[in-house]
């Protein structure tokens, strides 16, 4: 799931989180982990523009610290960027940085990352806004050398080149795995030819079964070999019957129920959902997750 509290676009975010913070990011995080949840999520925006601060607002916690705030407070849940924009960084600082989270969490890192739509984000960083998929395309190059098991990583690209810099400590895993973000052609192809997984953006399930399958399509063509994790973003859910206005989009009612829903998605092709519960408090929250984990997960 991705975290409540750490990103509150108006686009999905509750109420009860304008007011919340550090202690309910970590109820959340332990109910998760307690709940079975494969992995929690946080956001990466460097800075919102006025122009979009009435809809995307500006709390946007930093990935980076907020899940090495929560690897200290949870011991199975893996943690995941969802997405670095890591085309505002140079690829040795992004490596630095989750590097070190994926060792001190002791393998838990899923480094998800995206192009980054913010046009003045890149601007006022220096990097070209026009060029963002370029920059990724290398970035994903350079970041599976310095991320690597190589003490002095060496990367010789267009954009980026290094070597006999040393970095230490190394990740944890052997090989840190590589989520690409987004639903646009450049972003499927993106994923299918230089990722270990894909996260969409957002496609709805007629969607989906069309974009798996021009993502098979490709890595077939390529050769591409080894294991790719297509995911998914559900509707908003709500275990039980709630007795209170949910939206229309919530898919509502009991376990099984819930779970005959969601096992159209794997036969689809998915791998992993993400799942979001609509909520009016932290314990609200805290309650559908620990009944998903109970009822529904096991179902699924």
């Amino acid at each position: 799931m991705q975290l409540p509290v750490q990103s509150q676009s108006t686009l999905y975010a509750e109420g009860w989180e304008a007011e919340a913070g550090p202690e309910d990011l970590l109820e959340i995080a332990r109910a998760a982990d307690r709940s079975g949840f494969a992995y929690l999520a946080s956001c990466d925006h460097v800075g919102i523009p006025r122009r979009l601060a009435a809809a995307m607002s500006t709390v946007w916690y930093d990935p980076v610290a907020t899940l090495s705030f929560l690897a200290a407070a949870t011991e199975r849940v893996r943690l995941l960027s969802h997405v670095a924009i890591v085309g505002l960084r140079h690829p040795l600082l992004t490596a630095k940085q989750y590097a070190t989270l994926d060792h001190l969490s002791g393998g838990r890192l899923v480094l998800g990352v995206g192009a980054g739509h913010v046009q003045e984000e890149f601007e006022a960083l220096g990097v070209d806004f026009r060029q963002r998929g370029a920059v990724l395309d290398e970035s994903l190059d350079a970041l599976r050398a310095a991320l690597g098991p190589e003490e002095f990583p060496e990367h010789h690209g267009k954009l980026y080149d290094f070597e006999g810099l040393g970095q230490r400590p190394r990740p944890a895993q052997d090989r840190v795995p590589l989520w690409v973000g987004g639903s646009s052609p450049a972003a499927v192809r993106r994923a299918a030819l230089k990722g270990d997984g894909w996260l969409p953006q957002g496609d709805p399930r007629d969607r989906l079964p069309a974009q798996i399958g021009r993502i098979r399509e490709l890595r077939e063509r390529a050769g591409v070999q080894g294991a790719f994790t297509v995911g998914a973003i559900t509707e908003p859910l709500y275990v039980g019957e709630p007795g209170w206005d949910v939206g229309r989009r919530t898919l509502t009612g009991g376990a099984e129920e819930l779970a005959e829903s969601l096992r159209a998605y794997r036969a689809m092709g998915v791998h992993q959902i993400q799942v979001r519960f609509r909520s009016r408090s932290r314990a609200e929250l805290t309650d559908q997750i620990t009944a998903f984990g109970a009822e529904v997960a096991p179902q699924l």
